[in-house]
């Protein structure tokens, strides 16, 4: 084999996919999505693109790549719990810390909601939803609904994650808030009514608020 060729294929070797997809995770934790390009990370890894495509088809394959290389380790790592509704909501907080500490994967999954990442939740909180003794027609709608409350805040993340990186939260909901409070009173009552709530309330216990419904609507219903 010539020199040339030998020293490639090393080179090749040495660049890993999971080296790819670290440096790639380093890149959209620090600067956002916008800033993943094929040419900043080839410069961060000291190496050429070509190498880079070699084990990455494009920039939508390396972000999904990315988003389940987090998810995997999540889910790796949940502790089950000895009742199947507790199990759950570990799983899904597992999955909001997860969107929570890295913004972009909000718009991942929102954005392809049969990838691999958003399949290894389901997976997880479906095996959960099984061992409830729920009747084998009604798995799908159980599960779905939990995986709605999951994607929802995906959803909701990637929206925050599009606003200006300076933007401060409590800042944003009060200017939200404001807005609200000047609605016609006839015409929105009940959001007027929410609007001071807005500002200070906790994100994490919103989502856990949703999945407990979730799950009580789920036990009321086939149980």
């Amino acid at each position: 084999m010539p020199f040339n060729s030998q020293r490639a294929e090393r080179r090749t070797d040495a660049l890993s996919k999971a080296r790819i997809v670290e440096a790639a995770i380093q890149i959209l934790d620090a600067d956002g999505e916008g800033a993943l390009t094929f040419r900043a990370l080839a410069t961060r890894l000291a190496t050429g693109s070509g190498a880079i495509y070699w084990h990455v088809a494009d920039r939508q394959a390396l972000l999904a790549a990315a988003a389940d290389h987090i998810i995997a380790g999540v889910m790796s790592e949940v502790t089950m719990r000895s009742k199947p509704q507790d199990a759950i909501r570990t799983i899904a907080l597992g999955a909001f810390d997860a969107i929570y500490a890295h913004p972009w994967i909000g718009a991942q999954l929102s954005g392809d909601p049969w990838q691999h990442a958003v399949l290894r939740i389901m997976e997880s909180i479906g095996r959960q939803v099984q061992l409830l003794g729920m009747p084998e027609a009604a798995l799908f709608n159980a599960t779905t609904a939990l995986m709605n409350c999951v994607l929802g805040v995906a959803a909701q993340h990637a929206a925050a994650a599009r606003l200006p990186r300076n933007t401060e939260r409590s800042a944003h909901l009060t200017a939200i808030a404001e807005g609200w409070a000047l609605l016609d009173p006839l015409e929105y009552s009940f959001v007027r009514r929410l609007a001071a709530q807005l500002p200070g309330h906790d994100d994490r216990e919103q989502f856990l608020a949703g999945v407990n419904l979730v799950l009580a609507g789920i036990q009321s219903i086939w149980f």
